[in-house]
């Protein structure tokens, strides 16, 4: 089996990612920094029903992930959606799906620079909040500079260390609920704090529909392992494998981690404005665990901006690939990584230093940032689904020898439109996320606007052509399984 793969112009990202790394890749995506950072928010306004919250995207998401596992191995030229966007849907398509794919990342890293300046204030409260957002950047550059491997052992490690984190978490607030531990504040650990402070929807409907949107941001970097793919080294082995495992994955890291929170602390006396993973901790009168679990907390948000990087420095490479972004952006250093890419997005990230000097508070930046982050999401799993759809109309033999189908198929697809449809009906609907919702529209503006000047360049003509012609060689497909 090869070990990369080629570009029309001959360069070639390397698959040096291991099984080991890509599933690690796919629970760190699966962890995101919303679940940290956002859920003390989250739980504010929606109570323990947040349960119910992470439940439904996390069923959602995996019919999204299945739907785009079948579609990256329907054809392994197909390094990420938005390939197989453009090849299904059209080039226009490519095009707007790689850039909002782009833009998600861009974002997404820049609310994780923001919500790790939060995270440095627990033990450095007087410090300027350009200096973490300075070192963070800097040090993730230089991680990521090295090779694809290097970016599989760092998040790897990461990884671990939230996985580690949350499964100690579990055991030791399962332990004081066991105990009946009893919190400085007067309240005891036990099950029932689950429903008797005003029940499982202590603020109705209303409440519980709010906790979506930073709910949908924490699940934003599932589909990680899909852009990964394209470096991985057996896919038709690691890709399902990764997807397949995603619901054990929400209800272990997001349902019983969060259950177990509420257990211990009521949702009433849990701070918005904090996270609850620290704020168990503290309220339990153990201060070095809280410290400790921060530092933790600090480590995930460090993996996600370090996806970040990885994501969008691979998006623009594929794009100026096939014309759709400036070449220079194509070139690869000697070791297969897309250098000048991973320059532009750490340019990019020093944006957050302009939010958080604006904002009133680390949590309000952090909030108008994840919902740009959120909407560009829907939109990204919107177009798999949409994709899916037409695949299997254009595409019926290719479907009908996969041996990795998606459960449900169209009808399922119908559904989990409908669902994100009600999602963008949310967001309108509560008064911090609907000004980042109304200003998405532009990004659209911009990039149609774009896609008229690409579409008349000649060279994306060229490469388009030599792209379709290697898609739909089927040379060597077979060969790989």
């Amino acid at each position: 089996m090869p070990h990369d793969t080629q570009s029309a112009g001959g360069q070639a990202l390397q698959r040096g990612l291991s099984n080991r790394h890509i599933q690690l890749i796919a629970i760190g995506g699966a962890i995101g920094t919303g679940l940290f950072m956002g859920s003390g928010k989250t739980i504010s306004l929606t109570g323990p029903s947040i349960l119910f919250v992470y439940i439904i995207i996390g069923a959602a998401i995996f019919f999204v992930l299945r739907a785009m596992g079948e579609l990256l191995l329907s054809n392994l030229h197909y390094k990420s959606f938005s390939d197989f966007a453009s090849d299904i849907l059209g080039p226009g398509a490519g095009f707007f799906v790689g850039w909002s794919y782009w833009f998600t990342w861009v974002v997404t890293a820049v609310a994780d620079v923001i919500a790790i300046t939060g995270y440095t204030q627990f033990w450095w409260p007087e410090i300027p909040l350009w200096i973490p957002a300075i070192v963070l950047i800097v040090l993730l550059l230089a991680l990521n500079l090295p090779s694809v491997k290097n970016f599989g052992e760092i998040e790897f490690w990461f990884a671990l260390i939230k996985i580690v984190a949350i499964l100690a978490l579990i055991v030791v607030g399962g332990f004081m609920v066991a105990i009946g531990f009893t919190a400085p504040s007067g309240h005891q650990a036990q099950i029932s704090n689950l429903w008797i402070h005003d029940g499982m929807f202590p603020h109705g409907l209303v409440g519980f529909l709010g906790a979506f949107q930073i709910a949908l941001f924490a699940f934003l970097g599932s589909e990680l392992v899909g852009t990964a793919a394209a470096e991985t080294r057996d896919p038709y082995k690691t890709l399902p494998k990764a997807i397949n495992a995603v619901p054990v994955r929400i209800i272990i890291f997001y349902v019983l981690t969060l259950a177990v929170i509420l257990m211990v602390t009521p949702w009433n006396d849990i701070d918005p404005e904090t996270s609850p993973f620290v704020s168990m901790f503290s309220l339990a009168g153990l201060g070095f665990a809280a410290g400790l679990v921060n530092l933790v907390v600090l480590t995930s948000a460090t993996s996600s901006a370090n996806s970040g990087i990885f994501s969008t420095s691979r998006m623009v490479y594929g794009l100026a690939e096939e014309g759709s972004a400036p070449r220079a952006f194509s070139k690869l250093s000697k070791n297969g990584v897309p250098r000048n890419a991973l320059f532009l997005t750490a340019v990019l990230m020093l944006s957050a230093l302009v939010l958080l000097y604006s904002g009133d508070s680390v949590i309000q930046a952090f909030t108008l940032v994840t919902t740009v982050a959120s909407v560009l999401s829907v939109f990204n799993w919107a177009m798999i689904l949409v994709s899916y759809i037409v695949y299997r109309k254009k595409h019926p033999q290719r479907h009908a020898e996969s041996t990795y189908k998606m459960p449900g198929g169209v009808v399922m697809c119908y559904v989990v439109l409908a669902f994100f449809a009600f999602m963008i009906a949310v967001l309108a609907f509560y008064e911090d996320t609907r000004a980042a919702l109304f200003a998405m529209p532009l990004w659209f503006i911009l990039l149609a606007i774009g896609w008229a000047f690409v579409r008349r360049n000649p060279a994306h003509h060229e490469k388009q052509r030599e792209i379709q012609q290697a898609r739909t060689s089927q040379i060597d497909l077979n060969d790989l399984k």
